[in-house]
This record gives structure tokens, sequence and C-alpha cells, in this order.
């Protein structure tokens, strides 16, 4: 196995403290939201593989690792199933003010997309460019601390009082909509209201709406901190109409295609499918194809559904998922405990979030991970808390 080095992304939505405190360095000031940990092209890890004479290489890419033998990295039956390319990324989270609140389409809409920005020349990176590639991106968060999040559509008749109980008259025709309707069709009508109303208009009953929230306090104090980083942001009101959920250390959240989210505070560990298509909704400067976000979006009521992990006889905990490209699972060792076995014919991707476990012979501390080709033996020991990310093959 590989020890890894890993990028800190500094998205300005990031905390300043978490991932530090987390790994026991300094704070540098700035926001550290996301460490990266696998073979994204964005920002790929980075490893010193060890020959078999103990002979130290020069440092890589996982990238150029990967494409060097696929095979003999990802195994076989990870190539046939994905490609020759590790199929997730898994992350640090650490959210200080709110994400933009966006969904991420399904393997078709994907696909279709893509192709059709590419057939229209539409540059990769232009603003305005909606599909980045051509998979989907389902996601799932565990919260290493208390996290608080948006999750999917509630009830319209709950979004409807929530509103209705700020008293501000410009809400009341989306208050009237959201009882006068089937629960889709009020859902879809509403949303595209918010998202095609005059901004100006829109920024001052957002303003409105913000300080009645303050005033009320109670469920209403999440939206008040959500319109104090976004004043005036039409993604204030569209947020009214989702599920407020706080998940408590080791409950996670799986974000299938379609379900409109944004995460607001916290540290956690996030795994996806290696993807970069986001349809953002609101709470962002960046563009919203609004067309294609109703496109996406899925204009139904669900609960939050938080996952608990499952636990084996192995003391392996699970969260289970729907999902092929990632399998994320939790390991909590405890002291004099016998070593546990991780062999697969798999790449996995091992992570310490506490205590000093041993991996092999690497011993671990906080934030630290390893890359783990398929197939080669694997032992942990020793006393800590290790997330391990592979695939389902």
């Amino acid at each position: 196995m590989d020890r890894l080095s890993n990028t800190v992304r500094p998205y300005a939505w990031g905390s300043t403290t978490a991932i530090p405190e987390l790994l026991g360095i300094a704070p540098t000031g700035e926001p550290q939201a996301e460490m990266w940990m696998g073979a994204h092209p964005g920002a790929p890890s980075r490893l010193t593989r060890i020959s078999g004479t103990g002979e130290a290489g020069t440092e890589q890419p996982l990238t150029e690792v990967i494409a060097a033998d696929p095979e003999r990295e990802l195994g076989r039956a990870t190539v046939e199933k994905f490609g020759p390319r590790l199929p997730f990324l898994l992350k640090l989270l650490a959210a200080g003010a709110p994400l933009s609140l966006q969904v991420h389409p399904d393997l078709a809409q994907a696909k279709r997309g893509y192709e059709d920005e590419e057939r229209r020349s539409v540059p990769i990176d232009a603003p305005h460019r909606t599909y980045k590639d051509a998979n989907h991106k389902p996601e799932l968060i565990c919260a290493l601390t208390p996290f608080a999040g948006l999750c999917g559509f509630r009830r319209p008749t709950e979004a409807a009082e929530a509103i209705a109980a700020l008293g501000v008259d410009a809400l009341k025709p989306y208050v009237d909509l959201l009882g006068a309707h089937p629960e889709e069709a009020a859902l879809r009508e509403v949303l595209t209201a918010i998202l095609g109303a005059d901004p100006a208009e829109m920024a001052e009953t957002v303003n409105l709406a913000a300080a009645a929230a303050e005033r009320l306090g109670g469920a209403h104090a999440p939206y008040a901190r959500i319109a104090h980083h976004f004043p005036g942001d039409p993604g204030v009101i569209a947020a009214m109409l989702l599920n407020y959920v706080e998940l408590q250390p080791g409950e996670a959240l799986f974000l299938g295609a379609g379900v409109p989210h944004a995460y607001l505070d916290g540290l956690g560990v996030e795994i996806m499918a290696n993807s970069d298509n986001v349809l953002r909704c609101g709470l962002t400067p960046k563009h919203i194809d609004v067309p294609e976000l109703l496109r996406i979006v899925r204009f139904e009521a669900t609960e939050p559904g938080v996952l608990r992990p499952e636990a084996s006889p192995s003391g392996e905990e699970l969260y289970e998922t729907p999902v092929d490209e990632f399998r994320l699972s939790r390991f909590d060792l405890s002291p004099g405990a016998a070593p546990v076995d991780l062999t697969r014919d798999t790449p996995q991707i091992l992570l310490c979030t506490g205590g000093a476990p041993k991996a092999g012979g690497l011993d671990l501390t906080p934030g630290a991970s390893v890359f783990v080709p398929s197939g080669e033996k694997t032992q942990v020991s020793g006393t800590g808390t290790l997330f391990r990310a592979t695939v389902v093959a």
C-alpha cells in the first residue's frame, strides 16, 4: 500500500479550522474546504512507491500510477466495469458556510447533456457550461462532527406553513401555489416562479424574509443564517422548500440524482462518483441553467433518509447505497483486538479520522490516507477509526 499526499481545496465556503484541527496542524487563516483523496484529474493524490528492495521511487500522481497498469492497480473486474480509472473520489469536507443549492443528473441525463454541449462546441471551461463530463454524481456524506444540511423537498403543506409564518406579502402567491396543486406540480411551479422572478424585487423579498426568520428563530433560524451568507439570493426562498437535517457523528446522507441539496455547516467524509456535473439552484453567483435544472430536478417530497451503518461480524460498519461506483464503510478499532483483514480484489483508499491505527506497516494519524491496489494483502490493527472506500465490482 502507498501513503497518499493530498491537496486541500481553499473554496470560499470552507471552514478555516476544521481540517487543520483534524490533521493536528495550525490553521492558516484561509478557508480549507475539501481534502481530495483519489485520482480526479483536477487534484490527484500523490504517492511515492517503495520498490521490492525497499528503495523509494519518485513522487507520482495516482492518475499516472493507475494509467501505467490499470489492471494491477484496480483489478480486472473494476476495469471491465468502470474502465481504466478509479471511479470514486473520497474527500474530507469542511463547511464553514453554505454550499450552493444544487442537483446532479443521472447517468443518461449526463451523457445526453455532455454530448449536446460538445456538439455545440461549448468550451469545457465556459462559465455557462453545465456538463463537464458524461458521468453521474451520486454522493454520500458521513458526519464526523454535528453536520447540518438541506436534502430533498419537504411536503408542500409544510413548506407553505414555514413561508407563511414569515408574514411577507410578496411570498403569499407561493404559499397559495403550494396549497392549490398536486404535490409535484406545486413544487415545480413554485421553484420555477422563484428562479424566474425579477432579481431586484426578489432581493427585496429575500431581505424581508431573512429579517422575519431572524425574529422568529427556532425552525426558521437556519434560513436566517443562509441569508446572512447570501443576502438577496433567491436560493434562500428555494431552500425553504427543502428538508433541514442535522446529522450526528457517524450518521450519513445519500444524495441521488435529481435530489436538491446543500451542505450548510460541519465536517464530514464525503464520497462520490468521479464527476463534476452540478446544476445549481441558488446560493451562488455562478451560472444557473434554469431550463436544464427544471428537467433534472425530481419534484417529489421525500424524507431525508438518514443512514446509520450496518455492522458485520468482522467489525466493518457499512453505509448501504444503491450505486456501484463507491462503497464506504468504517472500522472502530479497539485496543488489544485481533488485526482485521481488509484484502479485496478491488482498489481501496483507507482514511484515518481518529486514534493511531496501523495499516500494513504504516502508522496512521488523523487525516492520513493510503491507497491499496487490488488484491494486495492488507491488515489493520491498533486503536482508532478508519474509513474504507472501494467499489462494487
